[in-house]
């Protein structure tokens, strides 16, 4: 007996030879020296009574007629009779595809009268255990038989008790194909879409191409898996495989963009800053140009650029941290700028005809000329020399240090974070994917006769 499963249309086919005993008193006769019985062909079995038995599955089914009829009648002469039949019956087979491929099918043959009742005919297996018998050199494709088992049932219907025979064989599907076509590609897939960990981040097309490819790839095999499959509204193991592959692919994709966005706003936080820097420098030097105007002239109201100020509130919007350190930098070069003041006032006071004497006289005097106007405000000091008066930079250039990363991650620490991440993660999933379904797709059926033995 050969057999084969479908799993699109939930069937399976045998190829058997089918052999029925009954016994008919009518049909005894006297036993000769060289007769003991009678062999005849199939146009004698519509001359005598049979069993009108039939396949309670059955799908379709047909006989063999080449070169002639595969089927004989055995008579002995105390009234048994062998009715033998070669047969092959597609028979209905409900598969449970939840640990698909890992998964092991029973289908079943149910044999039974269809006008009889138990009252009429009972149904036994003529040899026991033995039976049913399949072929050892049985081979299928997709499938390996792993054994059979034998049972009798009785069937109640609305017509009556009907005796049954139940023969039911367990299969169990080979991997090899899916290892090959599905669960290896999908795990290659997954490994090139980390290559973009290693690529420049600033190679957008290359980067894209890659994390889109990948996406597009798995979503095929997703499609051209569950093309081969009954459509089915549970997940199947294969399912779990091929989504967990989808989703680390596409979270490639999506790293990708996360590393592009935080370059993003790591450079406009970088570009701000340096707007809002160059704004307080230009507001710096204009309070500084307007203090010195004040010390030439105390009567004139000093002018701040009113202008530039509603620009840096308006259109940059500093944070508070960074205007109040600007202000603070501000009162300290005000303060330094008072100091000169009170000191060119103190030397002027000191030397009230220096001034006179000098501007007339030797090199030395003029130098002395010179740096007393240069202090009382004629000349005002650059202003990297009010920065060098005021002992140190200004505390907003610190904000540097973070200005590369944003929430404590820089673009390149996601892709090194990514770089073994990705890989761990996925690894762990194989480890704990096929620990847990090669495990629990062990099933093995009570009361199994194993192939091969007797």
């Amino acid at each position: 007996m050969t057999s084969g499963s479908d799993p699109i249309m939930e069937d399976f086919t045998l190829d058997m030879y089918f052999r029925q005993f009954w016994a008919d008193p009518r049909l005894r006769f006297d036993r000769q020296p060289d007769l003991e019985k009678l062999v005849v062909g199939a146009e004698y079995i519509n001359l005598i009574w049979t069993p009108d038995t039939f396949f309670v599955n059955e799908k379709t089914a047909y006989f063999h007629k080449a070169t002639a009829e595969n089927q004989f009648l055995r008579i002995l002469h105390t009234g048994e009779i062998l009715r033998s039949i070669r047969l092959t019956i597609t028979a209905s087979c409900p598969m449970d595809l939840q640990y698909f491929p890992m998964d092991s099918q029973l289908c079943y043959i149910e044999i039974e009268s269809f006008g009889y009742t138990m009252s009429d005919i009972r149904y036994t297996w003529n040899d026991g255990l033995n039976s049913v018998q399949v072929s050892n050199d049985v081979s299928l494709p997709q499938f390996k038989v792993l054994g059979h088992r034998q049972k009798t049932i009785e069937a109640s219907l609305s017509t009556g008790n009907y005796s049954r025979l139940a023969c039911e064989i367990q299969f169990v599907r080979s991997m090899g194909y899916y290892l090959i076509q599905i669960y290896i590609p999908s795990g290659l897939i997954v490994v090139i879409s980390w290559v973009s960990f290693w690529l420049n981040r600033g190679a957008t097309p290359a980067r894209v191409m890659l994390g889109v490819t990948t996406v597009l790839t798995m979503t095929t095999l997703i499609s051209s898996t569950n093309s081969a499959l009954p459509k089915i509204s549970y997940v199947k193991s294969i399912d779990v495989y091929l989504a967990a592959c989808f989703f680390m692919v596409f979270a490639s994709l999506i790293e990708y963009a996360s590393v592009g966005y935080t370059a993003k706003r790591v450079q406009m936080r970088k570009n701000r800053f340096l707007a809002i820097q160059k704004m307080a420098k230009i507001k710096t030097e204009g309070e500084h140009i307007g203090s010195n105007n004040v010390q030439q002239n105390p009567n004139a109201t000093p002018h701040h650029p009113k202008q530039m100020e509603t620009h840096l509130n308006t259109h940059f919007a500093p944070t508070q941290s960074v205007i109040q350190t600007t202000a603070n930098h501000t009162s300290s070069l005000r303060a330094n700028s008072r100091l000169h003041t009170s000191i060119a006032a103190n030397h002027n006071g000191r030397h009230p005809s220096g001034m006179g004497e000098n501007s007339g006289g030797g090199g030395g005097g003029h130098g002395h000329g010179r740096q007393a106007a240069m202090m009382a405000g004629n000349v005002g000091p650059p202003p990297e020399a009010m920065l060098n008066i005021a002992g140190s930079a200004p505390p907003f250039l610190e904000c540097k240090k973070n200005l590369n990363k944003m929430g404590g991650v820089s673009p390149s620490d996601i892709d090194k974070y990514s770089r073994v991440l990705f890989p761990v993660s996925f690894t762990c999933f194989n480890l704990m994917y096929w620990i847990i379904y090669l495990h629990i797709s062990e099933e093995l059926v009570p009361d199994l006769v194993l192939l091969g033995s007797s």
